[in-house]
């Protein structure tokens, strides 16, 4: 009977299966520690593979810091570590499809990482700046300040400390390192998470701008930068001594691949004002310039042109005007000149132009169009046209002038976002802290919250109404509630997902993990008490709003529910066997060992989980017999035949459950006759 494996994965086994699926014969034999044959990676012959390498080559471009080596050892480590369930922390635990995890975010990334690898659409984080704290997060894999100063040659040859080295009390002699350190795994396991469409946006001040934008492009790829978003965080700047007053922060923006195009935002009236018909068309247009990008430069796009005269359109002669990428206008007016003024109603020339058979031009005159050998069939550019999608070219100064591209106000999409977000249209610092203040009766318990109309700007341009969101420095948790009122707003189904380490406060709450929890609850009863206050008002005929989803799930990292129990025999006595004889730990609940399971079968934390008692014993049933696990103890025959014939994906049971071998081998054998295609474990 296979065992469940309760450690997360090794990712450096999975990326060396990665490379040994590319090339299988760099895959060799060696001698563990231990003296037994494993597998590994002849590096020799993978050389030989990618030619030239970077090795032994003083003069290189790289970017690195004392302790990289050990945070990117870190980043791809297993843990044994769980996330325990705290229902009576949560709200609308059975039905919520949202998130609270206190603890490391580094575990929890880890732990995610099983389930949720590649799910992720948008991930938002505010981490650290760096200003001179200590850190609250585990940073042990990075130098000592002793190992730095080495590394740097912060010595003379006497063993001397050089000018420039001398410690900074504050920092610990490596400031920048530490910061580095700290964020390299969590975000190498970021970008795990994030979907093929998915993007991350990282707020930063200008102390370690430079470093995480290193970072982030060796990690996600110069290619897949994005933006360096300008957020003007105050309206009032405050006069700084040591320079020029800072009155904007950083928000970096990555894609997982490259060409990542965001979401418009909402069109304006003063932008809608510009369009009108002055030529008595019925829609309402505005004069672009044809040849400008993404006007007739636009890959793949096909044009027709207004005759100056009758008003009627002409369009592109098949073969000789491909899609106008590559082509310059004067290019593309020389190729039309001498077809612009003819009779577009003459059958015989027209299937001579655009290459047809005069049969195919009598079923429907107007249906001839330019057959796109890119991107665009004959169908798809005939039912465009008749959509009334078709752009159009037109002739200025009542056919005298030149050509100019009409924009349509009905198939302009909204307001392009840019790198510059003043604090009119995202709000500041201070708006963030006024309203936390109303949410926590007039005392805001958070210094440094960023404002929801800022984690609305986001979602607006990176989400989409069904995904999923995460921020793993969660702070204040403002992110939920951007999520929850936006939800409200265009009636989404957007989740969040949040990890915060439960860092010391003062004040009222004990710890920000506290504060968040709280702030969430109060947002969606607000969310709420306002959704219901509008359909209390409706008219006649109009649709209620539905209430989002203002729960969230609290999860916890600890420990392993089980303790380890792996001995060899030169280090046990006899009479301490009965006490291994179940390794489960005394403070674990059944749910704890349950949501164990969740990572190992790549289910979401957030599944329905049913509670069903089953000949006197407990037995759960997750997301409809996903999976059936039952952690009583001597669990009868009869009950594991009602669970085979539920006939589930998955069944589980623990090793307490069983009397003996004989009782494990029936387990197996009964699902094998009953419901043979059901998984079953035992942990």
């Amino acid at each position: 009977m296979e065992k469940v494996d309760l450690a997360t994965a090794d990712i450096a086994s999975e990326n060396a299966a990665k490379l040994a699926e590319l090339f299988p014969d760099i895959v060799t034999e060696v001698l563990d520690k231990d003296g037994n044959v494993c597998h590994s990676i002849d590096v020799e012959a993978l050389k030989a593979h990618v030619g030239d390498i970077a090795e032994d080559k003083r003069e290189r471009y790289q970017f690195t810091w004392p302790g990289k080596q050990k945070a990117r050892a870190e980043a791809i480590r297993p843990i044994g570590k769980t996330m325990r369930p705290a229902p009576e922390e949560s709200v609308n635990w059975d039905t919520t499809e949202n998130l609270y995890i206190e603890g490391d975010n580094l575990d929890a990334l880890k732990i995610l990482r099983e389930t949720y690898a590649g799910k992720i659409k948008m991930i938002y984080i505010d981490p650290p700046y760096n200003t001179g704290h200590e850190f609250v997060y585990n940073d042990s894999f990075a130098c000592t300040a002793e190992e730095e100063r080495v590394e740097n040659g912060a010595f003379d040859e006497r063993g001397n400390i050089l000018d420039g080295f001398e410690e900074n009390r504050t920092s610990k002699g490596r400031f920048h390192s530490d910061w580095c350190s700290m964020m390299y795994p969590r975000l190498l396991l970021a970008k795990d998470l994030l979907s093929d469409d998915g993007a991350i946006f990282i707020s930063i001040d200008d102390h370690e701008s430079r470093n995480l934008r290193l970072l982030s492009d060796e990690i996600f790829g110069v290619n897949c930068f994005v933006a360096d978003i300008a957020w003007q965080k105050t309206y009032s700047p405050r006069n700084d001594s040591k320079g020029i007053p800072a009155e904007i922060e950083h928000i970096l923006v990555y894609s997982k691949q490259g060409m990542w195009i965001p979401g418009r935002l909402e069109r304006t009236a003063d932008m809608d004002d510009r369009y009108a018909s002055p030529d008595g068309d019925p829609r309402p247009w505005s004069s672009g310039d044809a040849a400008a990008p993404g006007a007739a430069n636009h890959q793949g796009m096909v044009y027709a042109i207004q005759h100056p005269i009758t008003g009627e359109l002409l369009y592109p002669p098949n073969g000789r005007c491909r899609p106008f990428g590559g082509y310059s206008m004067l290019e593309i007016m020389n190729e039309w000149a001498e077809y612009e003024f003819r009779n577009i109603h003459d059958e015989e020339k027209r299937a001579e132009i655009c290459g047809v058979a005069v049969e195919d031009v009598r079923k429907d005159v107007d249906a001839i169009m330019l057959k796109n050998p890119t991107e665009e069939t004959f169908a798809a550019a005939q039912k465009r046209y008749e959509e009334g999608n078709w752009p159009r070219l037109y002739f200025t100064g009542g056919g005298k002038g030149g050509m100019r591209l009409k924009r349509y106000l009905d198939t302009m999409g909204g307001k392009m976002p840019t790198n510059l977000w003043p604090y009119s249209e995202v709000g500041h610092t201070d708006e963030a802290k006024k309203h936390l203040k109303l949410l926590f009766d007039d005392v805001a318990p958070f210094d440094t919250p960023k404002p929801v109309r800022l984690m609305k700007r986001i979602l607006d341009i990176a989400t989409d109404a069904n995904c999923i969101v995460l921020d793993f420095f969660s702070g204040s948790a403002s992110m939920a509630e951007g999520v929850m009122e936006k939800n409200s707003e265009d009636g989404g189904l957007r989740q969040f997902v949040l990890v915060q380490i439960p860092e010391k406060v003062s004040g009222q709450f004990g710890n920000l993990c506290e504060i968040g929890k709280e702030r969430i609850r109060r947002a969606g009863a607000k969310i709420a008490a306002e959704v219901e206050e509008a359909n209390a008002q409706l008219k006649l005929g109009e649709e209620p709003k539905k209430v989002p989803d203002i729960g969230f799930r609290v999860l916890k990292i600890d420990s392993s529910n089980f303790e380890d129990v792996k001995r060899t025999p030169d280090v046990i006595q006899q009479d301490q066997l009965s006490g291994l004889a179940d390794n489960l730990k005394p403070d674990r609940t059944p749910e704890d060992i349950l949501f164990q399971l969740f990572p190992q079968f790549v289910i979401p934390y957030t599944a329905r989980i049913d509670k069903l008692d089953i000949c006197g014993k407990t037995v759960y049933s997750v997301d409809d017999d996903t999976l059936l696990a039952c952690f009583d103890r001597e669990v009868p025959e009869d009950v594991i035949r009602a669970m085979a014939e539920r006939e589930p994906l998955r069944a589980v049971l623990r090793d307490a459950s069983f009397i003996g071998d004989d009782a494990l081998a029936n387990f197996e054998e009964i699902f094998k006759t009953i419901s043979p295609a059901t998984q079953t474990r035992v942990v």
